[in-house]
């Protein structure tokens, strides 16, 4: 594992091109992009980080939205990228979008999945309350109760295999660093949409909770230049559940 502002980061990196910088979300890793890496590294250098204090990327210390966003710049870095594509689920669009903010020039283009902006503060309240959990209780209940409310009732049904990927990906989460993570998304705050100047593409499913298509119809009304396609039968952990029109989706707009 490279050494990143001083933290062991897990990445992995795949194909020739321009790059692509892929952030997953709370409870996620680099393997929530398996699929979408496969086919983006035929065109392009794929690259993808487990968070500190998701999967194989310990915790060493606070974490933070910020933090999140100096670990990725830093990670451009090292890897000699001066400018990528970013690619977003839940909590990792908040990252992308205050990289597009903070450090516009790095910033090609963004894929922003089960987009999060501002979040509520009953939201705040849940996530908080989540990590308290972890900590006292483990990832069991978290993660089977994150499989009933974040996916969608055909997924659930009809694509065991990706609420089983759903639920393997959070009960393998080191119950500290993933309350930490959940203090560092409830103290986010919203990036400014009106500054991000890149050409970016929203996905959000149908029946997605956590970035219903209201909520992400009024994002994508904020950012200048924006494509939004709600995804149908989809709950919340896009790149899982609808993998293919993911796929085809974000190719087409990349290329």
């Amino acid at each position: 594992m490279p050494t990143i502002n001083g933290k062991q980061i897990a990445v992995e990196s795949q194909g020739e091109g321009d790059a692509i910088l892929m952030v997953h979300g709370l409870g996620g890793t680099s393997n929530v992009w398996g699929s979408q890496a496969n086919v983006l590294q035929k065109f392009f250098r794929v690259i993808r980080p487990d968070l500190e204090g998701s999967g194989r990327s310990p915790a060493t210390g606070d974490l933070s939205i910020q933090s999140f966003v100096d670990d990725m710049v830093a990670l451009l870095d090292s890897e000699n990228i001066d400018a990528a594509h970013l690619i977003g689920h839940s909590m990792g669009t908040i990252i992308c979008q205050h990289m597009a903010v903070q450090h516009p020039t790095r910033v090609k283009s963004m894929v922003l999945l089960g987009p999060v902006h501002g979040l509520p503060d009953p939201a705040r309240n849940v996530i908080q309350e989540r990590g308290d959990k972890a900590r006292t209780e483990g990832m069991k209940e978290i993660a089977d109760t994150l499989v009933q409310v974040a996916t969608s009732k055909n997924t659930q049904i009809h694509n065991e295999v990706a609420a089983i990927c759903v639920r393997e990906l959070l009960m393998r989460q080191d119950p500290e660093a993933y309350a930490r993570t959940c203090e560092a998304l409830a103290g986010s705050q919203a990036a400014d949409l009106s500054a991000i100047q890149c050409p970016v593409l929203i996905l959000t499913g149908d029946e997605d909770g956590v970035a219903p298509p209201a909520a992400t119809r009024a994002m994508a009304r904020g950012i200048s230049e924006c494509t939004l396609e709600i995804l149908g039968q989809c709950g919340h952990w896009t790149p899982l559940e609808r993998p293919n029109k993911v796929n085809e989706t974000v190719v087409n707009f990349l290329l």
